[in-house]
């Protein structure tokens, strides 16, 4: 049984993206990935940056991706409870099949990872090995971090779903699993990486093979037998977040920011998406330090991938929008795109200022001060993109092939300059920082414009 609910699983993906976007242009989408991925690699190449070193980033920026995946428990008590609309993936469909939900949300994660492996994880390996063999890097390494980067992302579902399950049985289960990981990393001096698929690819061995899948098998089983899909009324939980977002004038930018506030996770989801990421940015900022020698501007390098994280945030903030339900209300497209934005604005600055505050443990102020400055550009233009490309439905759309590759060119356009920035800030640190906050700015002016042109182009394709 479980093997065709499995099958069922993989023909439904399938069937979903390929209905929505296309067979033949959807089964072009590992190629835009593979050539993203080579891309990057080779301008990285250029700044310096070792293969070895790039290959720790694409292990931990799989690991986030995984770590999305995983908050499908977050969806699953929504779907559940009848507020996402149409959705009827089989792995909600726990009261109206004679499946329980542990099996379903089980399959569901093993038809994830091999899903994603075969659609993005390995195409992304082979971007990335086309360049790495070229630069002199051992075929045998390249597939050692094939197996690295899928142990990541199964790492990361099993690591976020395991988390939600933890909290949806107590707040205090999950503060105390997090003050017990946090002792050991501050107060034992535990190495977290060494416990992480990562180790498969730094220091192949049996010993490090047991340590980077052993925590992973652990957490989903932890995640699949600890969840529980329906809680309780939760608009007490919420209420004292609900009551800082009551007071804001713009109706639109209020509802966005109620509809998170009363779902599945809260904001919480949103400050649990955005420190992973700081963490993914702070371990690329020490493997970069250690295997070049140069250390990069943190403040910089925290405000370019924290914001580009902000797409997260957006993909959060609409996730319960109708997109064509607005065409019934009074109101134009642009002041719901531009409520939108605004509240997106709200959670990911806030959020990130309070990371910077915490990188400040680390780091001097006044280099951390350069994020504050480029951060709010690079979120305005990556929204600004997000609403003019994707609309209020940036999850689906992304998927299709010629879009994320439109999609990815662009944040690539802002992402690099700045990065290389960072890199290079040692040999003129005056020109990097000056014109990385140069660059952010211009890039918050542009993403402002694609915003404001986003509501009339939307509002016209729905109506027609």
């Amino acid at each position: 049984m479980t093997g065709t609910l499995f099958r069922w699983m993989v023909r439904e993906e399938w069937r979903l993206h390929s209905h929505l976007f296309g067979g033949p242009r959807f089964a072009a989408f590992p190629l835009v990935v593979a050539a993203l991925t080579g891309l990057g690699t080779w301008l990285l190449s250029l700044t310096g940056t070792p293969p070895s070193a790039v290959a720790g980033g694409l292990v931990a920026l799989v690991g986030f991706f995984g770590l999305q995946v995983g908050t499908i428990g977050l969806v699953g008590r929504d779907a559940l409870q009848d507020v996402l609309g149409d959705t009827t993936l089989l792995v909600f469909s726990a009261r109206t099949l004679p499946l329980s939900w542990r099996r379903l949300l089980a399959t569901f994660l093993l038809k994830d990872v091999c899903y994603y492996t075969g659609f993005v994880l390995t195409p992304a390996v082979a971007g990335y090995g086309a360049v790495a063999v070229g630069s002199g890097a051992e075929p045998g390494r390249v597939g050692l971090l094939w197996l690295a980067v899928v142990a990541a992302f199964a790492f990361g579902a099993a690591l976020s779903l395991a988390l939600v399950a933890l909290a949806s049985r107590s707040r205090m289960a999950l503060l105390s699993a997090l003050a017990a990981g946090t002792l050991a990393v501050v107060g034992l001096g535990v190495d977290p990486v060494s416990y992480t698929p990562y180790a498969l690819y730094a220091t192949p061995s049996v010993g490090a093979a047991l340590r980077g899948l052993v925590p992973t098998v652990a957490l989903a089983a932890v995640g699949v037998s600890l969840f529980e899909p329906v809680e309780g009324d939760s608009s007490g939980r919420h209420r004292a977040t609900e009551r800082l977002f009551t007071g804001v004038s713009d109706p639109l930018t209020r509802r966005s920011l109620l509809s998170v506030a009363r779902s599945s996770g809260s904001v919480g989801k949103v400050v649990f998406s955005m420190g992973v990421l700081f963490a993914v940015t702070a371990l690329l900022l020490g493997r970069i330090t250690a295997a070049t020698g140069v250390r990069p501007q943190p403040g910089v390098a925290f405000g370019t991938l924290l914001g580009l994280g902000a797409f997260t945030t957006y993909s959060w903030v609409t996730q319960f929008d109708a997109p064509r339900s607005y065409l019934r209300y009074p109101v134009r497209y642009a002041d719901v795109f531009a409520g939108t934005v605004r509240a997106s604005l709200v959670l990911s600055l806030s959020t990130t200022v309070g990371y910077l505050a915490v990188a400040a443990v680390w780091y001097p102020i006044a280099e951390l001060a350069v994020g504050v400055a480029v951060v709010p550009g690079v979120a305005a233009y990556v929204f600004g993109v997000s609403a003019y490309l994707t609309g209020l439905s940036p999850n689906e759309l992304l998927f299709d092939t010629a879009l994320f590759a439109v999609f990815g060119a662009a944040l690539a356009a802002l992402a690099v300059p700045l990065l290389v920035a960072a890199l290079v800030v040692s040999v003129a640190p005056l020109l990097a920082v000056g014109g990385a906050v140069a660059l952010s700015t211009v890039a918050g002016v542009a993403g402002w414009w694609l915003n404001r042109r986003a509501g009339p182009r939307w509002e016209e394709r729905f109506r027609q």
